[in-house]
């Protein structure tokens, strides 16, 4: 077998008297063998490079993903921070003085779309919460005073100015309370 590569295309296939039909055969045999390895090696290369696209390609899906239920949620909180004014303003009227001079039918429907808007809000996944008697935590609540009151337990709340609302573990908005010193 012949081993030099520079010789490689020198070789006439053609059999010679010189090198016979074995030298011919083996001087084919090796340039068929290299040029196996050549498109073993493309081949290699090839499918490499179809491997990163392919995986280019379901990292881009997974992101479009994750990018479209992030729009998503913030579509909904946007959508649940608009309707909170509406909550607010229920809880202002039935909590002022002329409330108690309206019919108590209308107010018992009143209370009814209020708790139908709880309702679907929680359907969703948000929760109301600051309640009076709750422990204050800064976390969920927003102090706008401090009070004292001898009457009970430090740091809860005596009054809630507005509630506050949760999605999951995520605070919306917190809880704007008056607090026991």
């Amino acid at each position: 077998m012949i081993d030099d590569e520079s010789t490689r295309d020198d070789v006439d296939f053609e059999p010679d008297d010189e090198l016979g039909d074995v030298g011919a055969a083996q001087a084919k045999l090796k340039k068929v063998r290299t040029e196996l390895k050549e498109a073993q090696a493309k081949r290699d290369e090839y499918l490499a490079g179809w491997q990163r696209c392919k995986a280019d390609s379901i990292n881009a899906r997974k992101d479009a993903l994750l990018q479209a239920e992030r729009a998503v949620e913030r579509e909904k909180d946007s959508f649940i921070e608009d309707i909170l004014p509406v909550l607010d303003s229920f809880d202002m009227a039935s909590a002022s003085q002329a409330w108690g001079s309206v019919d108590d039918e209308w107010r018992s429907g009143i209370g009814h779309i209020q708790n139908q808007l709880l309702g679907i809000l929680e359907k969703h996944g948000v929760k109301r919460f600051g309640k009076i008697g709750d422990k204050f935590d800064p976390r969920l609540h927003d102090a706008a005073q401090e009070v004292e009151d001898g009457d009970g337990e430090s740091h809860t709340i005596l009054k809630v100015l507005r509630h506050g609302y949760r999605s999951g573990e995520r605070i919306l908005r917190p809880a704007h309370v008056i607090v026991r010193k």
